[in-house]
């Protein structure tokens, strides 16, 4: 079974990949200051919950924008004698159209293949975690750029953090904009306030990415995806096409299946070109 392990700034979600399917999938803070052992005795932990360890693990397909955790995951499976392939510009196989392209995250590279992959191109992912990203696909599949905005809970952390009377509140959906107390007050300007930063710069991008792909505004696919993507308050966003929150682990997923040359990759779309294969990097002689 493959391991798909995203590592992000604020939460590792890793997932148990069987075939075509995650079979299980479980999410734990990201600790950037752990060793490689507490890292290899997390996963293995998370892995125990639904019946399976690192024993049951063939390969790990991993992407990672915490550089320590990156080394780490990189000495877990030298350790262990697995093969892991890193999710980079050079081993995600898609054209990508920004002026430095090893500055893209890992994770917005693989949602960039994911989607085109599951649910065809031109789209738009938008992933809702520590930062909340907004990224473009072209219609080759191709990541041609997006736009980065603060996540609503480091808004919220600030909002709190900063003034000396308000708290910590729960990200709930208000019934009105005008707040009649502190509580509904904040939560209408960091909930509602979020919901309309989301559908306003989604609409630009939209328009954007049409005129550039020369289609329709409402022929662009919209996919949500992250940690918050489960919110009420975004299951109700207008103009969404599919709300997934495992995205990145079934891109992960697709990204192995390319790269070991795999001839049915999961959730293949047609149109769709580009080649991965070499890139499997084996770190042991364990592994061969």
């Amino acid at each position: 079974m493959l391991l798909a392990l995203d590592i992000g700034n604020t939460n590792m979600t890793l997932g148990l990949v069987a075939g075509e399917a995650i079979v299980a999938s479980r999410r734990a803070a990201t600790r950037p200051a752990c060793t490689s052992d507490e890292l290899e005795v997390l996963v293995d932990g998370l892995l125990r919950l639904d019946g399976a360890s690192l024993s049951d693990v063939t390969g790990i397909s991993l992407a990672s924008v915490v550089p320590a955790l990156t080394s780490g995951a990189e000495t877990m499976a030298e350790r262990r004698g697995l093969q892991l392939l890193s999710a980079t510009a050079a081993t995600v196989p898609i054209p990508i159209r920004t002026e430095r392209p090893a500055e893209v995250g890992a994770d917005r590279l693989v949602n960039a293949l994911a989607v085109g992959r599951l649910y065809g191109a031109p789209a738009i992912v938008v992933d809702f975690g520590t930062a909340t990203t907004f990224d473009c696909v072209a219609r080759d599949g191709g990541y041609i750029g997006g736009a980065i905005a603060p996540g609503l809970e480091i808004g919220l952390d600030a909002l709190a953090s900063r003034t000396a009377r308000l708290s910590r509140i729960e990200l709930a959906e208000p019934k009105k904009a005008i707040g009649i107390d502190t509580v509904s007050a904040m939560q209408s300007g960091v909930v509602l306030g979020y919901r309309a930063l989301t559908l306003g710069l989604l609409e630009r991008i939209r328009t954007e990415l049409a005129h550039a792909e020369k289609v329709e505004a409402p022929s662009i696919q919209i996919v949500l995806t992250g940690g918050l993507s489960a919110a009420p308050w975004v299951r109700n966003l207008p103009g969404v096409d599919a709300i997934d929150p495992e995205l990145t682990l079934k891109g992960l997923a697709i990204l192995w299946a390319v790269a070991s040359g795999s001839p049915a990759v999961p959730g293949e779309t047609a149109g769709w070109t580009g080649s991965a294969a070499g890139s499997i990097h084996i770190i042991s002689e364990k592994a061969k």
